[in-house]
């Protein structure tokens, strides 16, 4: 990449990142080189385009206007890129991607193992975190995410398919206590409830078409959900949990679901990723792959869940 071309790459990745040092991570540049090639462009156009603080790197009236034109710019050359890379017939380079910690542990990197196996220039950067992210500012070509979508103009989102949530107990918890019939006898049941900070997740239920919103005071509570469903095969209580991590156990036995014909509305999963013109083949084959891949995972691999859950789909 010449200097002219590497300065405006350097500076278009710091306005997305609002850090110098960020973009030279993503670059894979030092922070100086970043920090140099910008100074340069600066030079040469006249014109400031960052306010640079101590704490903070925002664009000026000007490096807002430059930018604009820049980032549609890099994007034309993104776009000629792909027609090199649509004729090889094969996806290559970088993607970076983050995902939901759990459902990307058990749903997402799986699929993604499977990937590069078959595409052998494809490289996969994953980010497991479950803070709401930033595409544009934290460098993300894709996002995996669960629940609702805010309204965002600048990204475009596929729905892959709805987490389903089941009741469950162990069956040495069902043998010293019966098994619930009703919504109401679950008052009267241990449960192990998810919560962070003073915040404690409700059950959600459908019955007789209305939707129910069950808070208990169980004397456990846990900030992980596969620690609540250790705890549930343990016999420690009812769970209420996703298909998906528990569908082995309940496949096994280990788990029994509860209240079946209660099940509740379920959560959407979502890949989304930045609007543009261009959609880099890489992306684009990851995006299937989501597609093909995560509503049947999702729903739960076991059958006899399965069958159920895909109703929901």
């Amino acid at each position: 990449m010449n200097d002219r071309l590497g300065g405006i790459a350097a500076f278009v990745q710091a306005a997305q990142s609002a850090s110098f040092a960020l973009a030279a991570e993503r670059m894979g540049l030092s922070r100086s080189a970043v920090g140099k090639a910008i100074a340069r462009l600066e030079e040469r156009l006249g014109v400031q385009l960052f306010h640079r603080t101590t704490r903070s790197l925002k664009l000026t009236d000007e490096g807002a206007m430059f930018y604009h034109r820049c980032a549609g710019a890099l994007a034309e050359i993104k776009g000629a890129e792909q027609l090199f890379e649509t004729g090889q017939g094969e996806p290559v380079g970088r993607l970076r991607i983050s995902v939901p910690v759990l459902l990307g542990r058990h749903c997402v990197a799986p699929m993604l193992v499977q990937l590069v196996k078959h595409h052998v220039r494809l490289e996969i950067d994953v980010v497991f975190t479950d803070r709401p992210v930033d595409l544009l500012e934290d460098g993300f070509d894709l996002v995996v995410r669960s629940g609702p979508l805010a309204d965002e103009v600048d990204l475009r989102a596929r729905r892959l398919g709805t987490q389903t949530m089941v009741l469950c107990a162990a069956p040495s918890y069902l043998a010293a206590r019966a098994a619930p019939s009703s919504l109401d006898d679950l008052a009267v049941h241990d449960t192990l409830m998810y919560g962070k900070g003073e915040r404690v997740v409700p059950w959600l239920f459908i019955e007789s078409g209305r939707l129910q919103s069950i808070r208990t005071s169980g004397r456990l509570r846990f900030d992980d959900l596969e620690a609540i469903a250790a705890a549930a095969v343990a016999g420690a209580g009812l769970a209420w949990l996703p298909s998906w991590l528990i569908a082995s156990q309940l496949r096994e036995g280990l788990l029994v679901e509860l209240l079946p014909a209660l099940r509740g509305p379920g959560f959407d999963v979502y890949a989304v990723w930045p609007l543009g013109r261009y959609l880099p083949m890489r992306v684009r084959l990851v995006i299937d792959e989501l597609v093909k891949s995560i509503p049947s995972i999702v729903a739960g691999d076991a059958p006899e869940i399965g069958a159920r859950a895909s109703d929901n789909l």
